[in-house]
């Protein structure tokens, strides 16, 4: 199992970060399989895309809620360190309130 759960949707408040909110958190590692993802779908052509990260986040985008990181951003980077038989993603993590 590469991740902890696939999800669809985000569970967790709107935190409101934007790029700039999200700059502002150091990345981190975290663990593939404690990440539930967001998304349940992935696009090929972005995973294989070489590019893909040329005008955004270096980081994945992570929410950690009621005791779970949610991946909101960054599926074909995790997709990837997993193909290559890593077991950690660097992230940017924000603590989401209730």
């Amino acid at each position: 199992m590469i991740f902890k759960r696939v999800g669809d949707g985000r569970p967790y408040p709107d935190h409101g970060l934007d790029s700039r909110g999200w700059a502002d958190l150091p990345p981190r590692q975290v663990r593939l399989d404690e990440l539930v993802t967001t998304k349940d779908t992935l696009r090929l052509d972005t995973l294989l895309d070489e590019d893909s990260t040329f005008y955004g986040d270096l980081f994945a985008h992570v929410v950690q809620w009621r005791g779970d990181l949610y991946l909101e951003d960054g599926l074909h980077r995790a997709l990837r360190a997993a193909l290559q038989q890593r077991s950690v993603l660097h992230a940017r993590v924000h603590q989401a309130g209730d």
